[in-house]
């Protein structure tokens, strides 16, 4: 299984992303208005015992989930050398700033050897995400992250729960679950993603987001290799946060 991807040639990443503001009431008029059409649409399509018993303030720490409405405090990545995985995240509240520091990586992606991206739920969630993201920040999207004018073998985005589907599209498996099933120590193990809008809204520990981040991507790239039947006993490397 994937015998045609080599290991040091990917880039493991995660994103943490939360609400653009601390609270629904801090929204401006007319993206308050938008997000109040979100959340009705929200309601109805998850049955909801009645829209009205679920205002959007309600729902508003979900806003992270979408790009119109959240924005991106922390991505970290992983590349093995040398039987080592070496970590980096950019992370902070100027979203455009961490973002122009991940670009410069996947610009450089021939120079360091990176032929793929790899992330857990990534084809439905990071990578257009980020992409989005970029673009609302007024940034040109690298080459190895874009998608357009490509066909779909041109697309090096590998994505560890489309690999464990195998064909079956049935359900969603997260990726606790499946560190659990092949005996990796949980990411999980202090907070969820359901925790992170709170830790950053109202705690602002980004370095307990970014502890989190980190542990992600180190759970994807174990599950690469078990994937690919590799003895996952490797070190790992912490490059400036």
């Amino acid at each position: 299984m994937l015998e045609n991807y080599k290991i040091d040639n990917i880039l493991f990443l995660d994103i943490e992303t939360v609400p653009q503001y601390s609270t629904h009431d801090q929204l401006p008029l007319h993206l308050a208005a938008l997000w109040e059409k979100k959340a009705g649409q929200l309601s109805r399509i998850e049955k909801f015992n009645t829209v009205e018993s679920q205002q959007p303030d309600d729902i508003y720490e979900r806003a992270g989930i979408y790009a119109e409405f959240g924005k991106i405090v922390c991505i970290s990545t992983g590349i093995f050398r040398n039987n080592s995985l070496w970590i980096k995240s950019f992370f902070g509240d100027d979203e455009k700033k961490l973002l122009v520091g991940f670009i410069d990586i996947l610009n450089k992606h021939k120079e360091k050897n990176i032929n793929f991206l790899c992330a857990h739920n990534g084809k439905e969630f990071d990578y257009p995400y980020l992409i989005r993201r970029m673009l609302i920040n007024g940034l040109v999207v690298p080459a190895i992250l874009d998608l357009s004018g490509k066909k779909p073998w041109e697309v090096n985005h590998l994505d560890t729960m489309e690999l464990w589907k195998f064909g079956d599209y049935k359900n969603y498996t997260s990726l606790e679950l499946l560190a659990a099933v092949f005996n990796i120590p949980t990411p999980k193990d202090d907070i969820k993603g359901s925790d992170v809008a709170r830790v950053y809204w109202q705690e602002h520990d980004l370095e307990r987001i970014v502890a989190y981040c980190q542990k992600d991507v180190i759970t994807i790239a174990s599950l690469m290799l078990r994937f690919k039947g590799i003895d996952n006993n490797f070190s790992t490397n912490f490059v400036g946060k």
